[in-house]
This record gives structure tokens, C-alpha cells and sequence, in this order.
């Protein structure tokens, strides 16, 4: 008979019978492998790849190897769980799915799979604004998803989305406000990815040598639900993925300011979390336009190359803000020790991108609900080994930061 502490672990974590051909994924960079090996290749330059030189991308992950464990010993870590209230909800982990455009172009009905794994994991999903399945279908299947929106500066614009956002049943709404400018993604264009796509006969190549994704992703769709369309970006569909019209609905947000915020706060009545915050500055100012939360993001190294991975910012960020809103973050985690130690410099909670994109591709929602096990693991196993219970006993206490010349040398050793 199990004791009643074993019984209250196994309900914390996410249930799920790991199918035998998924056993082989030991963790998320497993899921990258074959993802790269699975989907064609402009489509997995697009998912990968950042902005220009990669600096931003490669410096999310550099971040955190900077840092290392002090581990405590002999301290009774039976009763260990990962629960953490996040704006007035409980999950069962303090990780959740950050949002990731176009997801139904690398997995059947990509966006959906993910948010039904995570409901049922018990981890929070956010929907991309420049995602191909319709908001409402995604809010009807998988209740407790967050939207995340890409707004222009046009209040008409504005107030329609968010009426749409809202008749779906959504209760979080998370503003991307790093995008006023395109970003120059020439590591897509090399890899043969464009917006809109456009057809060509390495597209074509690359689809027929990869039949997996051929048939059970590209003609499934196209069968079954006809022609893709970024569906969200405004309150009515948007264009097909092949129409020059893509260009036009996913201009530059140049226009989009503090004033705007302010509309939107007084529309909104749900949670409002503001993504793409990396100056302390604007954290204090998101906190007093009366936003929920805030993410630490630099849009995975998407956007302007050179920016500050959000670990370097976050402690500035945390002492900003002062505990009045919650501090999120994003890019670069890819281990449960990564997780921690964002929690540890004063994050409320983290999301993870690539990686679930990257299982749902190869693997569809069982992919999905394996690498949340993956990740779940990994950081109830790290907290025992820490030394500790739950997540609020992690502090910056509990790391240490390399010197920067032992970083560097380390750097230059891999």
C-alpha cells in the first residue's frame, strides 16, 4: 500500500503512459534532433533560427550555464511539489507553453495539440496571435489557454480583436510588444522560408522526401481543413499562407504606444500580461498602466540581434517591480535546472517555446504531453537534489555566478 506522501507526489505530477516509441526521448534537445530529421527544411529554419548573426538566440541559453547550484544535504525532501499559483491559478508546474506562430505548419493542427496537452497536464498554454487554427476552436477545446495578440496602433482594430478575444471565453490576454519593426530573419530566407510561403520546387523537394510530414501534416490539413489562413491577427480571418495580402496583415506595429495599453486595459477585463519587456523602466510603467504580469522576453532572439538575454535582466527587473505584478520569462530554457534557476533570480514562472513545437512535430500530442513529463521530472528531481520542497524556497542563495573570465574560457572550450 502506498503511503499517503506517495500518493499526494504521483497526483502533482502530469499522468500520462509514455507510448514505447516515444521512449527513446530522454529531453527536449531530443525532440530538436528529430524534429530537424522530420519536418522540411525551411520550415525548420523558421522554427530554429532568429535574427541576423543568432547572438540574441545563442545568448538566451549562454545565460544560464553561467550559473551553478549550492546544494543543501540531509533535509527531509519527501513531501516535494512543483504547485505555484500564477495570476490566481494553481498548475501543477511552474513551466507553461510560450506562444509559437504558424505551429499547424510543423504538426497537425499544431496549436490545438499543444493547448490539450497542457490542459490536461495542468500547465498553461498561450495561443500565438499568427497561429492557423481559429482562436474559438482552440478556446472550446482547451479551456484556460491565454491568447496573445499582435496589435497595431489602430484603436478600431484594437477594440474588435479584443471583443472577438473575449466572446471566445478567454480569461488572459498577453500583449507581444517587441514587434514595432520587422526583424531581419535572413536565416529563414537562406533556409528557403518566406512570408507568405511561396511555392517552389525545393518546397516541393523538401515535402516529398519527408512523406511523414507530407502526409500526415501538409495534404491531412489541406484535406481536411482546406488551405491554411493566419486566422487571428485581427477580429475577422486573415490571408492564406501563400498570399502576398500576409505581408500587408503582419506589417511593422510602429505606431503602437503606451496610450494604447491604456485602451486596451480599459476594454479588457481579464488578466492582461504584457511580453517583450526587457528595461526595468518599461516594467514600471506596464505595472502602473494596471497590467496582471509581465514577460521577460527578447522574442526567443527573433527580433533585434544583440539584445540581452532576459536572465541578464531579470533581477533588475524582479527589484523593479517589487512583487505588485507577476514576472514571467522566457527563451533559452531547455532543462529543469534552467527553470530553476529562473525561478531562483525572482521569476513567478517560465515558458518554453522551440522545444514543444519541436515534439508536437514529431510526435503530436503524445510528443507534447511526453516532453511536459520530460521537463516535470527533470525539475521535481533538481528540487529534491537542491535540497528543497516546493518552488517559493528557491532564492538567489541557492547559486553562485562563474566569474566572467572562468565563463568565457568554458565558452570557448565547447
Amino acid at each position: 500500500m502506498k503511503s499517503e506522501t506517495t500518493k499526494q507526489q504521483l497526483a502533482q505530477q502530469p499522468a500520462q503512459a509514455v507510448p514505447k516509441a516515444l521512449k527513446r526521448y530522454l529531453s527536449l534537445d531530443d525532440f530538436e534532433i528529430a524534429a530537424r530529421r522530420h519536418l522540411p527544411r525551411p520550415i525548420f529554419g523558421y522554427i530554429s533560427g532568429a535574427a541576423e548573426r543568432n547572438a540574441s538566440l545563442d545568448d538566451n541559453q549562454r545565460a544560464y550555464s553561467e550559473y551553478r547550484f549550492v546544494t543543501r544535504v540531509l533535509r527531509d525532501v519527501s513531501r516535494r511539489t512543483q504547485e505555484t499559483t500564477l495570476l490566481g491559478k494553481t498548475y501543477r508546474a511552474p513551466f507553461g507553453i510560450a506562444p509559437m506562430g504558424i505551429s499547424a505548419l510543423s504538426a497537425y493542427r499544431g496549436d490545438l495539440v499543444q493547448a490539450e496537452a497542457a490542459r490536461e497536464a495542468g500547465i498553461p498554454m498561450i495561443m500565438s496571435g499568427s497561429s492557423l487554427i481559429p482562436l474559438e476552436t482552440v478556446a472550446k477545446d482547451a479551456p484556460g489557454t491565454w491568447f496573445q495578440a499582435y496589435l497595431p496602433g489602430e484603436s478600431q482594430k484594437i477594440e474588435a480583436l479584443i471583443e472577438r478575444v473575449e466572446r471566445a471565453g478567454y480569461d488572459t490576454l498577453v500583449l507581444t510588444v517587441d514587434t514595432a519593426v520587422l526583424a531581419n530573419r535572413e536565416n529563414n530566407i537562406r533556409t528557403g522560408f518566406s512570408t507568405p510561403l511561396k511555392p517552389s520546387a525545393r518546397l516541393a523537394w523538401d515535402g516529398v522526401t519527408r512523406p511523414r510530414w507530407l502526409l500526415g501534416t501538409a495534404l491531412r490539413t489541406l484535406v481536411k481543413h482546406g488551405m491554411p489562413h493566419f486566422e487571428n491577427s485581427y477580429a475577422t480571418r486573415g490571408a492564406p499562407i501563400f498570399s502576398g495580402r500576409v505581408v500587408r496583415d503582419f506589417g511593422a506595429k510602429d505606431h503602437l504606444n503606451w496610450t494604447h495599453l491604456r485602451q486596451i486595459r480599459a476594454q479588457w477585463k481579464g488578466k492582461l500580461v504584457i511580453k517583450g519587456i526587457m528595461a526595468a523602466d518599461d516594467a514600471i510603467a506596464a505595472r502602473d498602466h494596471g497590467v496582471e504580469g509581465i514577460i521577460v522576453s527578447n522574442h526567443g532572439g527573433r527580433q533585434l540581434d544583440g539584445t540581452a538575454a532576459p536572465l541578464r535582466v531579470l533581477p533588475d527587473i524582479v527589484d523593479a517591480v517589487g512583487g505588485d505584478i507577476a514576472v514571467m520569462i522566457d527563451g533559452g530554457i531547455r532543462r529543469g535546472t534552467d527553470v530553476l534557476k529562473a525561478l531562483a533570480l525572482g521569476a513567478d514562472f517560465v515558458f518554453v517555446g522551440r522545444p514543444f513545437n519541436y515534439a508536437a512535430s514529431v510526435a503530436g500530442k503524445a510528443g507534447v504531453a511526453h516532453a511536459i513529463g520530460i521537463l516535470h521530472g527533470e525539475v521535481q528531481r533538481n528540487l529534491g537534489l537542491l535540497g528543497l520542497n516546493r518552488i517559493d524556497e528557491l532564492s538567489p542563495d541557492v547559486l553562485i555566478r562563474l566569474p566572467s573570465s572562468f565563463a568565457a574560457a568554458e565558452r570557448h572550450s565547447q
